[in-house]
């Protein structure tokens, strides 16, 4: 057997192995918010130590987790040296948005029915936890002399933004590597992705009894007419397209409203939170300078109410960087083999951790073993899941295209 067909041959061997480390990694909760995520990385840490990948724990200090919203928050290194060369590294977050309703698989499961897992975070990104953890391990199995070193990051703060997870290892200079590949899709090697601003909005009235409304300020209808300019500029924003293929407009979403204090009383305050995703080649100085005026015009046509508006994150594009070229070649060479497909380099219009080492002079891309599309695994929603088929493949081309790198 050829070093490839070795690689394949250890993973397959290993499979059900890596399988089970993943189920157990679904089976700790991670929703974010809240964000106690210390418990789920001691746990990972000390699977990944049990497989001889020796990980660093390094625990975010309490207020800069609780500045972030979040409430604890412990990342994992695994370094793995083999000689002097590049260092790449291998990021995927385990924090999760939490699983709402509407589940018939149970959330944290990790159970397996017909050829695919359930669970919140087994398609973004625990499942990679494992693809890359294994990847390392059918790496090493070889015995190939090999130059340069990996790196397992292992951060809980993705759906927060990133700022202490990633952010704050680089900050901190635990991590400087060469070329980095995070948590992605299985098919596509993606290259770029959107941005996003993500803004508070708090609408102050006066509260009254509903008997006697004209005493009050109706906070909420102030609300009402903020909410509807907003809508109105995803009308817009369809006009305005990108370059990036996978990649199409501009939107707008509001998440989260919350406000009043009962029925027979006019709503005193209300709050929304709004999601402003940003093509590439927009620029966000602009953007929120523009939401922040769409809001100001529509609060005045209510007298008396006052609007707080504050930023929660600001995440830019993902562009690509010219020294991505080794990563994006490797991966889609094994990933065409292996799925035995074209395997397009591509957009998204999500937002990831990528962006911060790109920001660092780091290049990147986003690869792992899931989903073919966000929508086709559910992920966020109700019964996400992971088809195994497609963890095993993805793990054969992180290995492969690691031998490359490395070799």
């Amino acid at each position: 057997m050829n070093p490839y067909q070795q690689l394949d041959a250890w993973i397959d061997a290993h499979f059900d192995e890596q399988v089970k480390f993943l189920q157990q990694l679904i089976q700790v909760p991670t929703d974010t918010p809240p964000g106690n995520n210390a418990p789920h990385a001691e746990r990972a840490a000390d699977l990944l130590d049990a497989m001889g990948l020796t990980t660093e724990r390094h625990a975010v200090p309490a207020e800069l987790v609780k500045a972030a919203g979040l409430q604890s928050i412990t990342n994992l290194i695994v370094r793995r040296h083999y000689g002097a060369g590049r260092t790449i590294a291998l990021n995927a977050h385990g924090d999760v948005v939490p699983p709402g309703d509407g589940w018939v698989h149970a959330p944290y499961g990790g159970e397996i029915d017909q050829g695919k897992i359930y669970g919140r975070a087994s398609a973004v990104s625990k499942c990679d936890f494992s693809t890359y953890a294994f990847a390392v391990r059918a790496l090493e199995s070889l015995g190939t002399p090999l130059q340069g070193g990996v790196e397992l990051l292992f951060t809980y703060d993705e759906e927060f933004g990133g700022e202490v997870g990633p952010g704050w290892l680089l900050k901190n200079k635990l991590t400087q590597p060469d070329l980095m590949i995070a948590a992605g899709f299985s098919y596509q090697v993606v290259t770029a992705h959107n941005g996003c601003l993500q803004m508070e909005v708090t609408v102050h009235g006066k509260m009254a009894h509903a008997a006697i409304p004209e005493s009050g300020i109706d906070a909420l209808q102030g609300a009402n007419r903020i909410l509807s300019a907003l809508y109105a500029q995803n009308t817009l924003y369809k006009q305005v397209t990108s370059q990036v293929e996978g990649i199409n407009h501009p939107y707008l979403n509001i998440g989260l409203i919350e406000g009043g204090t009962n029925t027979n009383v006019v709503p005193g305050r209300v709050t929304f939170k709004l999601d402003r995703r940003m093509i590439p080649e927009e620029n966000p100085a602009e953007v929120e300078a523009s939401i922040r005026q769409v809001i100001a015009e529509a609060a005045a046509k209510t007298p008396s109410i006052a609007v707080e508006v504050k930023r929660m994150l600001l995440a830019h594009a993902l562009k690509p960087l010219p020294g991505n070229k080794p990563l994006v070649e490797a991966l889609q060479k094994h990933a065409s083999d292996i799925f035995g497909e074209p395997i397009p380099a591509m957009g998204t219009p999500l937002y990831t951790d990528v962006r911060l080492f790109c920001e660092a002079g780091i290049p990147g891309v986003v690869y792992g073993a899931g989903p073919r599309t966000v929508l086709e695994s559910n992920a966020k929603r109700a019964d996400e899941h992971l088809d195994l088929q497609d963890l095993r493949c993805a793990t054969k081309v992180i290995a492969r295209s690691l031998l490359d790198l490395l070799s």
